[in-house]
C-alpha cells in the first residue's frame, strides 16, 4: 500500500507542478519543459530512466518503462497531460499559479485538470522504489504536451513519431474517471470512463455577392451562414445509446430501482435525477456554435462569412453527423472539418476494468462504481493509433458540495488533499494488478 510519504508527496508533487505554468493558448503558444524536466528529475530519483522527446523545442513529452515481473504479460500505459489551460488571475480567489494549500485544499490551475494524476504516478512509483515493488505487468509512463490544444506535440507525436517506445501496450488509463459524484440522495457514485465521443470541430464558409450595405442584396454571405448557425444550434439530435452508455443507464437506474427503459432515454434521464448528468451529454451526438467571423464595416456586406462550431459524435455516429450536417448547413454554406479525432469505445468485461472497479471499492466501500462515456477527448485518442484501448481512471474521493467536472477549466480550481492521498491509495492498489 502507498505509504505515508507517498501520501504527502502527491500533494507536494501537485502543488509544485501548479507552480510551473504551462498554460497552453494553442498555435503552439506554450512550453512544457519546465514541467517535464522537474517529472524527469522525480522519475530518475526512483530509479526510472526518463527519455524527454519534443517535435518542437519547449513542447517536451516525458516517457519512461516499469519492467513487469512477467514478462508475458501485455503492457499497461499510464499517462498523463502536463499542459493546462489559459486562467485570468483576476478572476480567482487565489492565484492560479500559486499551488497554494489553504484549508486542506491545493488551489491552481491544474489541480484537476490534471497535474493531481501526474502528481500520483510520481508518488506511486516513487514509493514503489521505496519499497522495491514490481507491478505484474510492464507500465509505460507517459506525461504529455499539447493535450490541451491539438495533441500535435504530444501523444500525436509520439504515436506518430515513437511508437516503439509503446511496444507490447493494449490497454491504458489517463484522466476523468473514478471521481465522486454526489447525487443528492446519499449516494457515492464513481464513474470510470470506457469511452469518448468523437471531435468534430468545423469550419463554415459561407458566400455571397459583397455590396454597399444600404442596397437590397439577396446573395448576402451573413445571411446564408446566420441562416445555418441557427439550424445546427436549434438542431435536435436523436438518441443513440452506445454500449457504455447502455450499461451507464442500466446501473443507475437500478441503483435507484427504476425500470430501465431505453427506448425513452429522456424520460428514463428525467426519472435519475441530477445522476442524469453523468451521461445526458452522451445519448446523442451535439453540434455547437462557437465563433463568428464577418465583415469588415458596418455598411459594406461582406462577400464572406465564416463561422466555428464545436461538433461531438458518439462511437459508431460520424456518419449521421457529417450527413445531418450537410443537411443543416444548406446548399449556401460549405463545411469542412477544422479538427478531427476518432471517438473511442472501451469494453467493460475486461480483467483490467474489474481491477480499477475492484480498488475503488476497497477505499470506498460504500460507492456505487458505474461506467460512462467523456462527452469530450483525452489522449486516449492518440494512442488508440497503436492498437491502445484507454480507459478514465483518475481516482479522488471528493466532499459533498465539490463539483468535479465544474474544476476542468474553471475558475478557483483546486483539489482537497484527502482526495489526492486517496487517489494515491487507490491508483496504487490498481496498479499493483492491473
Amino acid at each position: 500500500m502507498a505509504d505515508a510519504q507517498a501520501r504527502d508527496e502527491v500533494v507536494r508533487f501537485t502543488s509544485d507542478l501548479i507552480r510551473i505554468d504551462t498554460t497552453n493558448r494553442g498555435g503552439g503558444d506554450c512550453r512544457e519543459r519546465p514541467a517535464a524536466e522537474y517529472t524527469a528529475a522525480l522519475l530518475a530519483g526512483a530509479g526510472v530512466e526518463p527519455t524527454l522527446l519534443e517535435r518542437t523545442p519547449g513542447r517536451t513529452n516525458v516517457v519512461a518503462r516499469i519492467e513487469g515481473t512477467d514478462p508475458s504479460a501485455d503492457a499497461l500505459l499510464v499517462h498523463g497531460h502536463l499542459d493546462v489551460v489559459p486562467a485570468e488571475a483576476a478572476d480567482w480567489s487565489v492565484h492560479p499559479f500559486s499551488g497554494e494549500v489553504r484549508d486542506d485544499v491545493v488551489w491552481g490551475r491544474g489541480a484537476v485538470d490534471m497535474k493531481n494524476m501526474d502528481a500520483m504516478i510520481l508518488a506511486v512509483v516513487r514509493a514503489w522504489a521505496r519499497q522495491g515493488v514490481r507491478p505484474r505487468r510492464d507500465l509505460v509512463l507517459a506525461f504529455t504536451a499539447d493535450e490541451e490544444a491539438s495533441a500535435e506535440d504530444g501523444s500525436g507525436f509520439l504515436a506518430d513519431r515513437h511508437a516503439g517506445l509503446f511496444e507490447g501496450c493494449t490497454q491504458a488509463i489517463g484522466e476523468s474517471g473514478a471521481f465522486t459524484f454526489h447525487d443528492g440522495a446519499g449516494h457515492e457514485i464513481y464513474p470510470i470512463a470506457a469511452g469518448e465521443r468523437g471531435t468534430g470541430w468545423l469550419k463554415l464558409t459561407a458566400r455571397g455577392r459583397a455590396g454597399h450595405g444600404s442596397k437590397v442584396n439577396r446573395d448576402n454571405a451573413v445571411t446564408r451562414l446566420a441562416a445555418a448557425v441557427t439550424r445546427i444550434g436549434t438542431h435536435e439530435w436523436p438518441p443513440r445509446l452506445t454500449p457504455t452508455v447502455r450499461a451507464a443507464l442500466t446501473e443507475l437506474a437500478a441503483l435507484y430501482g427504476i425500470e430501465p427503459d431505453l427506448d425513452d432515454v429522456d424520460g428514463l434521464l428525467k426519472k435519475l435525477g441530477p445522476a442524469a448528468s453523468l451521461v445526458e451529454a452522451t445519448v446523442r451526438n451535439s453540434a455547437n456554435p462557437t465563433m463568428l467571423n464577418a465583415g469588415y464595416k458596418i455598411n459594406v456586406i461582406p462577400g464572406e462569412a465564416v463561422a466555428y462550431v464545436d461538433g461531438r459524435y458518439l462511437p459508431g455516429g460520424e456518419d449521421e453527423f457529417t450527413a445531418t450536417l450537410d443537411h443543416l448547413t444548406g446548399p449556401d454554406v460549405d463545411w469542412e472539418f477544422e479538427h478531427r479525432e476518432v471517438a473511442l469505445q472501451a469494453p467493460l468485461d475486461t480483467p483490467l476494468y474489474a481491477r480499477m472497479r475492484a480498488a475503488v471499492e476497497e477505499f470506498a466501500p460504500e460507492g456505487h462504481v458505474v461506467p460512462y462515456c467523456m462527452s469530450g477527448g483525452t489522449d486516449a485518442k492518440q494512442f488508440s493509433r497503436l492498437g491502445i484501448t484507454g480507459y478514465g481512471f483518475a481516482p479522488l474521493r471528493l466532499p459533498v458540495g465539490f463539483d468535479h467536472q465544474a474544476m476542468f477549466h474553471g475558475v478557483d480550481e483546486r483539489v482537497p488533499v484527502e482526495a489526492l492521498r486517496f487517489g494515491v491509495r487507490v491508483l496504487d492498489r490498481f496498479l499493483r494488478t492491473a
